[in-house]
């Protein structure tokens, strides 16, 4: 009995191994569908009626099998190409699309798109030509408006500009003008759109050489500014942080000085707006100073008195304000003074007047033995037997006297000379007005 089950299952058992691989390769729930797809003549028709309708692929050859499309022949660019093979994957029917298709390498292939594509914008060129005819005389016209108004800009003196500001002025006019001549030229040609795309790109460029000439353009400004407000005029003594000069000229840049010995000078505009300036020729009336220091054992009423008198029988010293004497500081050895005095430009050189001042100032010191000690320390051994000092000496010599007769503060023109004579030999371009024009 046993023997008879084990062959039974010997039997049974590769019959059942069979049915298990078959149930295990096709699942029982997925059905297989038969679909109505198009026919491959169908598709190649199709496609080639399509190619054929377009440039550059009438050369496309295809043969469809099972719907396996397989495009041949030649194309006349890659772009193409990859057109031809979208277009193909595209078709209903298509399983599976082989490429077999090639780029056109002969020199007239290659030139054949582009002589069409020139010969389509010749004829539309030909087709516009009235439009551009109107949109050149647009811009011509607005241009030569533009010109007119820049050569006829006197009218804009009447407000009251200065000669830069002026010159800005019709600038900023004309290419306005000249503007809208673009616009409406423009505007003819239905090309509106390039107005945006130009003022996005002019904006980039300028922001660019904003940053790369900002010197050059706050310089400019600076010149404007300053040929506006007028804080100087040619001729005058001005000081700009270290610098000291007369004016020689102002241009669009910089400010020309002539320093006092006689070189040229060029600081930038935006400096001079920028920086502290000090004009001495402003106001014609002129204070100087200088400082003495006498024994502190001298009756400082007196010192004061004397160094006073001397400066007021000074010629040059203008008597209203008066020369002035203040005690400045009280040191170890000395007392410091210090003078001032009053001189008029016009009349007076400054440097002149001062250094008379100083001299002056000493003979009358000297004469009356008031001691101006050197900054060091004395031992004096005083005598008591002779309780009072010697007497000064009034006697003056001729050659003190002599001194004090001769006295020079006239006015020293050499500077203005020298000035005159740049402004006569230099055609450099000047935006300040005469020296005497100004003051009058």
């Amino acid at each position: 009995m046993k023997l008879l089950l084990i062959v039974v299952l010997l039997i049974c058992l590769p019959a059942y191994s069979q049915l298990g691989s078959v149930q295990d390769d096709v699942p029982e729930d997925t059905p297989i569908r038969v679909e109505c797809t198009t026919g491959d003549k169908a598709i190649t028709a199709r496609l080639l009626a399509i190619t054929s309708a377009i440039s550059g692929m009438e050369k496309i050859t295809a043969n469809t099998e099972s719907g396996v499309l397989t495009l041949s022949g030649e194309v006349a660019n890659a772009q193409l190409k990859g057109e031809a093979l979208a277009i193909a994957r595209r078709l209903d029917g298509v399983v599976y699309v082989q490429d077999m298709l090639q780029e056109q390498l002969a020199v007239r292939s290659r030139l054949a798109p582009a002589a069409e594509k020139f010969e389509q914008m010749l004829t539309k060129a030909v087709q516009m030509l009235p439009l551009l005819v109107l949109a050149l005389l647009a811009v011509l016209c607005f241009s030569w408006l533009g010109g007119w108004l820049a050569r006829h800009s006197t009218w804009l003196r009447r407000f009251g500009l200065t000669e830069l500001a002026s010159n800005l002025g019709v600038r900023f006019i004309r290419v306005l003008v000249t503007g809208i001549g673009v616009l409406i030229a423009l505007e003819l040609l239905d090309a509106t759109a390039l107005v945006s795309a130009a003022l996005g790109v002019a904006g980039v460029i300028g922001i660019a050489l904003g940053f790369a000439f900002r010197n050059i353009v706050e310089n400019y400004l600076a010149g404007v500014l300053l040929s506006t407000r007028n804080p100087f005029a040619i001729g005058d003594q001005i000081q700009v942080g270290d610098f000291t000069g007369s004016v020689v000229r102002l241009t669009s840049r910089d400010t020309v000085l002539m320093t006092y010995d006689g070189n040229h000078l060029r600081i930038p505009n935006s400096d001079i707006i920028t920086l502290a300036m000090t004009n001495f020729s402003r106001n014609p009336l002129r204070r100087f100073q200088f400082d003495v220091g006498v024994s502190v054992t001298l009756d400082l009423v007196q010192v004061r008195q004397l160094g006073i008198a001397t400066l007021t029988n000074m010629p040059g010293i203008l008597a209203d304000p008066p020369p002035r004497c203040l005690i400045n500081e009280l040191g170890d050895s000395a007392v410091a003074l210090k003078f001032f005095g009053w001189i008029d430009q016009r009349n007076t050189d400054f440097l002149k007047a001062r250094s008379e001042a100083i001299r002056l100032v000493k003979l009358a010191f000297d004469d009356a033995g008031i001691e101006m000690p050197e900054p060091i320390y004395r031992i004096h051994m005083a005598d008591i037997n002779n309780a009072e000092p010697p007497a000064p000496t009034e006697t003056t010599t001729s050659s003190q006297q002599a001194a004090r007769q001769d006295v020079d503060v006239t006015t020293d023109d050499t500077m203005q000379q020298q000035l005159q004579t740049e402004l006569r030999t230099s055609d450099e371009e000047n935006l300040l007005t005469k020296h005497s024009n100004s003051k009058s």
